[in-house]
C-alpha cells in the first residue's frame, strides 16, 4: 500500500515533465524547474498570475500598468510578445504577427533591397515553424516606443515564500498562545504539534546556536528559528505535488544571505574589525595581502550561503526530472517497449532521489542555519589578547569556561573549534 502511494505520488509530482514531454517532445527539465508567471496544474490547465509593469511612456513619463494575466496585458495592445530574435530598440509585435523585420537598412542600395527580399522569403518559411510560447511564457515589451522600467509581477516562486510564511503563521500563533497560557512552561506540552515544534526548536537552541553564540544565544536565537523553519517549509512545499521550490530560487536565497550578512555585520565587535582590518600577531609586510584577503571573506561567506541553497534545491529536482525524461526518450527513440521497460527502474530512480529530497530539505535548512550562527558567532566573539591560554587560542571567556565544564584543555577545545569551522565553511 504503501509503495502504491509513494508510486502516485512521484508520477503525479513529475505530470508536468511527463505532459510537456508526451505532447511538446521539447522536455527541458531547466524549464520546468524555473520561475514563472503562472501556477503549473499540468496536464490539468494553467493558473496565469497577474501582471504589474511601472512603464516609461514615449514622452518620459512613468505609470503603472496592472493586468490580470499576461494574456490580457498582450490584449491590452500597451504589452506585446518580444519578437523572436529582435534585439535592443527593434519593434516587437504582439503573439502571431510572426517576427521583427531585418531589413531596415534596405533603402542602402540595391544590395540591401536584395537581402530585405530574403529575409521576406524566409520569414515565409517560418510560418511552418511552431505557435510562438504563450504571453505568460514569453517575455513581454512595452508597445509605441514605450519602456517596461520593473517588472513587479508576482511569480509562483513568491506565491510558494508567501505561502510558506503563512504556515509558519498557522502554526506557531497558536502555539505561542499556549506558552502565554503556561502551557508547554508551567506544565508539559500538549498536542502532537506543540511536542513536535518544541523539539525542533530545542534542538535548534542547543545544538546550534548555544555552541556558536553562547551567553548571546537568546539575542539571536528568534532570527536562527525563522530562518530554519522557513527554508524547511519552503524546501518541503517543493515536495508537494504541482508545488514550487521558493528556495530554488537564487532571489530568495540571496535575500537570505543578505540578512544573515546584515545581522553579522550589525552583531561584529571592535574585536571582530580589528582582526579584519589589522590582524594581530602578523608581521607588517603580511598586513596588505591579508587584510584585502579577510575583507572579502565578508563578502565570500553569504554568497556561500546563497549559492550551496539554490545549487542543492535545484540540482535534486533537476535530477528528478531528467529521471523521467530519459522514459520519453528512450520511447521516442527505440519504441513503446523500450519504455515500458525503462519506466520501472527510471520509476524507482525517481522515488529514491525524492525520499533523498525529503532528508536534503531538512539537512539545507540546518546548514544554512548553523553556518548562519557560526557567522554571528565569530563576529561576536570577543578575544582577549593579554598573554594567557585565550590569545594563543582565540578563544572567548565562554569558551574557557565551556572547557572547564567539560574537562577540556583551552589546546583540545581550540583543535575542536577550528575543525568544526573548517568543516562547516568547506
Amino acid at each position: 500500500m504503501r509503495l502504491a502511494l509513494a508510486l502516485l505520488l512521484a508520477l503525479v509530482a513529475t505530470a508536468p515533465a511527463a505532459y510537456a514531454a508526451e505532447e511538446g517532445g521539447d522536455f527541458d527539465a531547466v524549464h520546468h524547474t524555473a520561475d514563472g508567471n503562472y501556477l503549473d496544474f499540468l496536464p490539468f490547465f494553467k493558473v496565469e498570475l497577474p501582471r504589474l509593469f511601472l512603464i516609461r511612456e514615449a514622452d518620459g513619463s512613468l505609470g503603472l500598468a496592472a493586468f490580470g494575466s499576461s494574456t490580457a496585458a498582450v490584449a491590452s495592445g500597451r504589452i506585446a510578445v518580444e519578437a523572436h530574435g529582435a534585439g535592443h530598440g527593434d519593434e516587437a509585435h504582439p503573439e502571431g504577427e510572426g517576427h521583427a523585420a531585418t531589413g531596415e537598412h534596405a533603402d542602402e542600395g540595391q544590395e540591401g533591397g536584395a537581402v530585405q527580399d530574403v529575409a521576406e522569403e524566409s520569414l515565409a518559411e517560418l510560418q511552418e515553424v511552431p505557435e510562438a510560447p504563450a504571453p505568460y511564457d514569453s517575455h513581454l515589451v512595452a508597445t509605441n516606443g514605450a519602456e517596461i522600467v520593473v517588472d513587479f509581477s508576482p511569480t509562483r516562486h513568491l506565491l510558494f515564500a508567501l505561502a510558506g510564511m503563512f504556515i509558519l503563521c498557522l502554526l506557531f500563533l497558536p502555539m505561542a498562545g499556549k506558552y502565554k497560557k503556561g502551557i508547554g512552561r508551567e506544565t508539559a506540552p500538549r498536542g502532537v504539534l506543540q511536542n513536535m515544534l518544541e523539539t525542533l526548536v530545542v534542538y535548534i537552541r542547543d545544538e546550534v546556536a548555544r555552541p556558536n553564540l553562547g551567553d548571546k544565544t537568546g539575542k539571536y536565537l528568534p532570527y536562527l528559528l525563522t530562518v530554519f523553519f522557513f527554508i524547511l517549509t519552503c524546501n518541503l512545499l517543493g515536495l508537494v505535488p504541482f508545488g514550487a521550490t521558493a528556495t530554488s530560487n537564487i532571489s530568495i536565497t540571496a535575500v537570505l544571505a543578505i540578512a544573515t550578512f546584515i545581522v553579522t555585520q550589525f552583531a561584529g565587535t571592535k574585536d571582530y574589525w580589528g582582526h579584519i582590518f589589522n590582524p594581530p600577531g602578523v608581521p607588517a609586510f603580511v598586513k596588505p595581502i591579508l587584510i584585502p584577503v579577510e575583507f572579502l571573506g565578508i563578502f565570500t561567506k553569504p554568497f556561500a550561503l546563497a549559492i550551496r541553497l539554490f545549487a542543492n534545491l535545484t540540482a535534486g529536482h533537476l535530477v528528478i526530472l531528467n529521471l523521467i525524461g530519459i522514459i520519453f526518450i528512450i520511447t521516442e527513440t527505440f519504441g513503446t517497449g523500450a519504455g515500458i521497460g525503462t519506466a520501472i527502474p527510471a520509476t524507482l530512480m525517481v522515488l529514491f532521489v525524492y525520499g533523498l529530497e525529503v532528508l536534503v530539505a531538512f539537512i539545507q535548512a540546518y546548514v544554512f542555519t548553523i553556518l548562519s550562527a557560526l557567522f554571528i558567532g565569530m563576529a561576536t566573539a570577543e578575544h582577549e589578547h593579554d598573554h594567557d591560554h585565550s590569545e594563543d587560542h582565540g578563544l572567548t571567556h565562554h569558551d574557557l569556561a565551556v572547557a572547564g565544564a567539560n574537562g577540556q584543555t583551552p589546546h583540545k577545545l581550540h583543535e575542536r573549534t577550528v575543525g568544526t569551522e573548517v568543516a562547516m565553511t568547506a
